[in-house]
């Protein structure tokens, strides 16, 4: 028997946004709102500025690769782990995003051509208007799953190098690695 979702942030979500169609889901006892990506920046503000809410910090922000997840009906997600410091209450916000082309190694660009090249359907606008600590947080996103975030002040590689090639978190990234390690060029202590 399906039971009713309660949450202090969805009736005024739902209120402020009647044109959103929002999903719900909860999952030990944490409650997770699934936000189009057209729409996060907006109700990111709201949740952040609503004097009722105040979700004033962003504590987590990451991505998950879907592909060949039982059931799944899109390849990748960016989770948004939200605070309200002054209530104690704790949010999920969730954007699923669905590439356009191949997704495979060695066919990505360098940072510098990314926003103008990469996929559009793997861009998704940047929080760092409202949470200013999640510039690192979507840094290490675009690093490791290739998820551009469009006004970011600085979109760069965090844990890579630029010119990488790819992203070692996508499910379809070869466990053994496409040359990296073989390819490493070894300094000596005579050759530096």
């Amino acid at each position: 028997m399906p039971r009713t979702i309660n949450h202090p942030a969805l009736q005024p979500l739902k209120a402020k946004f009647p044109d959103i169609k929002f999903f719900v889901g909860e999952f030990r006892d944490m409650v997770t709102v699934v936000v189009t990506r057209e729409h996060v920046v907006r109700v990111c503000m709201f949740l952040r500025d609503d004097p009722a809410l105040q979700y004033d910090m962003l504590a987590e922000l990451n991505g998950v690769d879907y592909l060949n997840y039982p059931g799944a009906r899109h390849r990748f997600g960016v989770n948004y782990g939200l605070t309200s410091v002054p209530s104690n209450n704790r949010l999920w916000l969730k954007v699923f995003l669905d590439p356009t082309g191949d997704t495979s190694p060695g066919k990505d660009f360098r940072d510098e051509e990314v926003l103008e090249k990469g996929d559009p359907a793997l861009k998704l606008d940047s929080v760092t208007g409202v949470w200013p600590g999640a510039e690192w947080m979507e840094r290490e996103v675009y690093d490791m799953f290739g998820i551009i975030f469009v006004g970011h002040p600085d979109l760069r590689r965090i844990l890579t190098w630029n010119g990488y090639g790819s992203y070692p978190l996508r499910k379809d990234y070869p466990l053994r690695g496409v040359g990296e390690r073989e390819n490493y060029k070894i300094v000596t202590r005579e050759g530096a």
